[in-house]
């Protein structure tokens, strides 16, 4: 900063010069921070004002000793700089890297040399609109910029620095479409266009990688290198709904910086010599928690905090004076020379609500922890075809999508992709024959319309291999021949399985966080409400997360953005049945058996010899079987009636190639599209053609051994199609089901516990780190308190009021040192945490903070995760421990007949806090489930209509408890009947990058197609020898 060699003169006051335009004087925090400097007596305040800064020669304006000039809107930059040179008057903000903030790219480029993480980014400028650019590269879900890729979701600013609207796209796994952000316009800071997927081209602009930060965003404000105040606020790039107090400002609350954040703000402040300034921090998990600067803003203040504003006078004066007097003390006076205080609201106001959050039902306990797993809600029918191929383009067709790697599966499921291999099979597959239709040209014709169905997975896996001479012709290598196309489709969320998660979302925020007045929403805003939301990789599971989390925290909009803001994807943990898959194929074996033989095995030794949960296998499933088959035949004519009679020009119409997403469009509406319905057309998004391709499949798959029963789609969606039969169709098959899907996870207690411990093992896992770091936080911050009462101890309190501009690095917030051994994932995973500052938030006791983790998974995790609290206690290491499930809630799950769309296993961990932390009855567990969706309204009597609800939506199911009432399940004994089922800490893998929901699916494969070429053409003509069989 520029220094004037002489002093001021010995009697008068320091002459502080204020050359900024008047909109910037007459805000709040200046005339809040401007009066508290003239209270110290030691300066006068000189206002230039708009007319001599615009209007008068340099020469004319006032004398200063020092200076406040800062760029706003029409602010004459250049002429202040020679108003300097002439003056030489002590800069607050230097002026000539002003004109760096003017330019995004300049900015980053300025912050990387100074050592200040930024996103990864890369640059695009043009001359003129639409200037067509060698080096930037445009495909569906990811742009290239310099060889350079970037994979949806991306961040498109403009390089202006002036020019705020920033937008942000989104992949087409997620939905697709752009959200403008945009300063704040009355309550609004963003807007979601579903329809937008192509980025700008009317001038230049940065692209940088999406930085999931769990919703937050933190601004920072520094006052010189050694003070930075930050504050959270909910991202507009959530709902773009500005949350506001009574008094309209925004809602924001300060959070503590660590000491990385902290020697960001320092860099910033020297690398751009602005003492006062901003700037945007994004906290994310990217495998480790870490932060990224994203904006700097130049001058900027906090407002609406009469802390900050003591603060930022109180360090102005040292900086004026050391400067410019620095024989006068620039230590803070033991009474500041004014009495203004931040108004607070009186504590027993705020410890009644804030005690009320957490709605205990036990006087003396407090809610610490909220874990809950969850099923996806109501979906459209799951499909797969299977057909082996061999024909040279969808060969490299796979190696093109895996990386050229010969025995590696090929996933193909972005538009682009889709787009090659219908391509590819337009050209391979001829039309169905005349005269006959065979079952695989039935099926890859069908595939020619999957442009209707826009949740696709497309597998390519290589199942037989030649060995051809290398390239170099050093030795041989295996070049596929041969592969397994799996096609996957359905299964995507309905606009009811999305009401329905809203709805559960709803229910959680007013029941499992009760209280009077806000409740959860006052415990989030203020951040002491440690949320995490977690999906397995299914699209359903995934927009479940998605839509329950909208009415958990009452956000607004559209699903897309929220879902990769908020949620994170961990396939791991909650997909897959590999673990179990072989007990789980005795299981269906020997169900498959007894449904044939009409039998009901027995005989054997244990307490339960034959257990079949639900309403037990029907004495007469064999006949029942054959009525299945012959109804379903009967529908499925129907359907090829309805199908045959479809205008085809509506089909053609409908297969228009120009964006694949009215399925996602379809997924973003909660409210039933009535004008398709009174069309005759199928609920959804689906066509005849394709609703009879899925009921001549179920119709060919009825003979077919352990096959999926057939679900209660079309009779709760298809009504009106009245479609003859359906109903006893729905009753027949639900007889069998009753008793098939409670034991497809195991056909006794044994069976049911060893099959839930191989699929939820990792999860288990998970839920007790999650338990035992509740408890470790807790005991941490009770170290703290205790410490207040310790004579010898300075409170925290204390210590951060003891310095204002020196003593900054106490606004820490150090993690206290663990055992080593002990379970703690948070510390392997680096999760993003926000903790309040105690000094400027008006909240009481903001140490204290409510864990919670939800995991939205499938029927298997569900019906597994039951089964290992059901019956951990058969486990010959339990030694006649009694289960966890008390024994009505047993008698309750043994007549369960399914745990339905949106079940969910609740887990609540309560603190105790007149017990000392050592005492095991300190911490409380309270288990409660839901069997998930009513179909109660699905079934008829005796020929009845069914009472189906008018939006296809059937309620969720009132939670029940697993414990008696008044029982005391502690987290000890949780601990001890759960551990020999979980994954260990210890084995959880250290840290990957994250995948959070925006999955970047792009590869690099340009390189791979010359050696592909080669290889395909050393194939052609050999003959097949030294194949492999692929291992199934």
């Amino acid at each position: 900063m520029e220094r004037r060699n002489d002093g001021c003169d010995g009697g008068g006051k320091i002459k502080i010069g204020v050359c900024v335009m008047e909109k910037k004087v007459w805000c709040s925090p200046m005339e809040q921070i401007l009066e508290r400097l003239r209270a110290f007596g030691e300066f006068e305040i000189i206002i230039f004002g708009d007319k001599i800064i615009l209007e008068d020669p340099i020469e004319s304006w006032p004398l200063c000793d020092c200076l406040i000039a800062f760029y706003s809107a029409g602010y004459p930059l250049e002429k202040a700089e020679k108003y300097a040179a002439l003056r030489r008057p002590f800069l607050v903000n230097e002026l000539d890297p002003q004109y760096l903030l003017h330019d995004r790219s300049k900015v980053y480029e300025h912050l990387k040399l100074f050592g200040v993480p930024v996103p990864t980014y890369a640059v695009v400028r043009r001359e003129y609109p639409n200037q067509e650019l060698k080096y930037f590269v445009e495909q569906d879900d990811f742009i290239e910029i310099h060889g350079k890729r970037f994979c949806k979701p991306f961040v498109e600013k403009p390089i202006d620095g002036d020019d705020h609207n920033i937008m942000i796209y989104y992949p087409s796994s997620a939905g697709g479409g752009m959200k403008e952000l945009f300063r704040k316009v009355g309550n609004r800071s963003s807007e979601f266009y579903p329809d937008v997927r192509k980025v700008r081209r009317d001038g230049s602009y940065i692209y940088e990688e999406f930085m999931p930060t769990g919703g937050t965003d933190v601004k920072v404000y520094t006052v010189g290198p050694g003070y930075a105040h930050a504050e959270a606020r909910k991202s507009p790039v959530v709902d773009g709904v500005v949350m506001r107090n009574s008094d309209g400002k925004e809602v924001r609350y300060p959070v503590l910086l660590t000491p990385t954040e902290k020697q960001i703000a320092r860099n910033i402040c020297q690398a751009f010599g602005q003492a006062v300034c901003g700037f945007d921090l994004l906290r994310c998990d990217l495998g480790e928690a870490r932060s990224y600067v994203c904006d700097v803003n130049g001058w900027s203040f906090v407002k609406s905090s009469h802390k900050y504003y003591d603060d930022a006078a109180c360090i102005l004066r040292k900086m004026f004076l050391d400067d410019k007097a620095p024989h006068i003390s620039s230590t803070i006076p033991a009474n500041l020379p004014w009495k203004v205080s931040e108004p607070v609201q009186p504590f027993d106001a705020v410890r009644n609500r804030e005690r009320g959050t957490v709605g205990i039902s036990r006087q003396s306990e407090e809610l610490r922890c909220v874990i809950a797993v969850i099923r996806h809600g109501d979906r459209t029918p799951k499909q797969k075809v299977k057909l082996k191929v061999t024909e040279e383009k969808l060969l490299k067709l796979m190696l093109k999508y895996n990386g050229g790697k010969t025995h590696a599966e090929a996933k193909l499921k972005s538009a682009l992709q889709l787009q090659d291999l219908l391509d590819a099979t337009r050209i391979l597959v001829p039309r169905a024959r005349s005269g006959r239709e065979s079952d695989s040209d039935a099926e890859i014709e069908h595939a020619e319309k999957l442009r209707q169905v826009r949740a696709v997975l497309e597998e390519l896996k290589p199942s037989n291999w030649v060995h051809i001479p290398k390239s170099n012709s050093n030795g041989e290598e295996e070049y596929p021949i041969e592969a397994l196309m799996v096609l996957k489709y359905g299964g995507v969320l309905t606009h009811a399985g999305r009401k329905q998660a809203e709805e559960l979302g709803r229910y959680f925020r007013n029941n499992m966080y009760p209280s009077e007045g806000p409740g959860l929403l006052r415990l989030h805003s203020t951040y002491r409400h440690d949320l995490k939301i977690y999906s397995s990789d299914e699209g359903r599971v995934q927009m479940s997360a998605a839509a329950f989390a909208k009415g958990l925290l009452d956000l607004e909009g559209e699903l897309t953005p929220i879902l990769v803001s908020l949620v994170s994807k961990d396939s791991s943990m909650l997909d897959g049945l590999q673990d179990g898959s072989i007990e789980i194929d005795e299981a269906k074996a020997r169900l498959h058996n007894i449904i044939l033989s009409s039998k009901i095995a027995n005989g054997e030794t244990m307490e339960f010899p034959w257990m079949v949960d639900g309403a037990g296998v029907p004495p007469n499933a064999a006949n029942l079987l054959t009525n299945l088959a012959q109804l379903t035949k009967e529908i499925t004519a129907q359907v090829k009636l309805l199908s045959d009679n479809e205008d085809e020009e509506a089909v053609t119409d409908s297969d228009s190639p120009s964006y694949p997403y009215d399925q996602a469009k379809a997924l973003g509406k909660t409210a039933i599209d009535m004008d398709r319905i009174a069309s005759g057309l199928p609920c959804g998004s689906e066509s005849f053609l394709l609703m009879f391709a899925r009921w001549k499949k179920l119709e060919r798959d009825l003979y077919n051994e352990r096959k999926n029963i057939l679900d209660r789609y079309d009779l709760l969606h298809n009504s009106h199609l009245k479609l003859n039969g359906l109903s006893d169709l729905f009753r027949v098959s639900q007889s069998l089901a009753d008793g098939v899907i409670p034991n497809e996870y195991g056909i006794n207690a044994k069976q049911k516990l060893k099959i839930g411990s191989k699929i939820a093992r990792r999860l288990l896992g998970k839920i007790l780190i999650d338990l035992h770091n509740t408890r470790r936080e807790v005991a941490a911050s009770g170290g703290e308190s205790n410490a207040c009462h310790d004579p010898t101890i300075v409170p925290s309190s204390k210590r951060k009021d003891r310095g204002y501009y020196g003593d900054v690095k106490n606004e820490g917030f150090d993690r206290p040192n663990s055992n080593k051994k002990s379970i703690d994932l948070d510390d392997s995973h680096k999760e993003t945490k926000y903790c309040l500052d105690p000094k400027y938030a008006n909240v009481m006791e903001p140490e204290r903070r409510v864990r919670t983790r939800l995991y939205f998974t499938s029927e298997s995790h569900i019906h597994s995760l039951m089964n290992v609290l059901r019956y951990c206690n058969f486990d010959e290491s339990m030694d006649g421990e009694e289960s966890l499930v008390c024994k009505n809630a047993l008698d309750n799950l043994f007549k369960t007949r399914e745990l339905d769309y949106m079940s969910y296993i609740v887990l609540r961990m309560f603190e105790n806090t007149e017990v000392s932390l050592e005492d095991p009855k300190r911490f409380r567990i309270e288990m409660t489930y839901s069997r998930g969706a009513d179909i109660s309204s699905l079934q008829s009597e005796h020929g009845k209509d069914s009472l189906l609800p008018d939006d296809h939506t059937m309620k969720i199911m009132e939670p029940e408890r697993l414990q008696e009432v008044g029982s005391y399940l502690t987290l000890d004994k949780f601990d001890k009947m759960v551990r020999p089922f979980a994954m260990p800490a210890e084995d959880f893998p250290p840290a990957a990058p994250s995948q959070s929901l925006a999955v970047r699916f792009c590869k690099d494969n340009g390189l791979q197609g010359a050696r592909l070429q080669d290889k395909s053409d050393m194939v052609s003509g050999m003959p097949k020898r030294k194949t492999k069989k692929l291992q199934e």
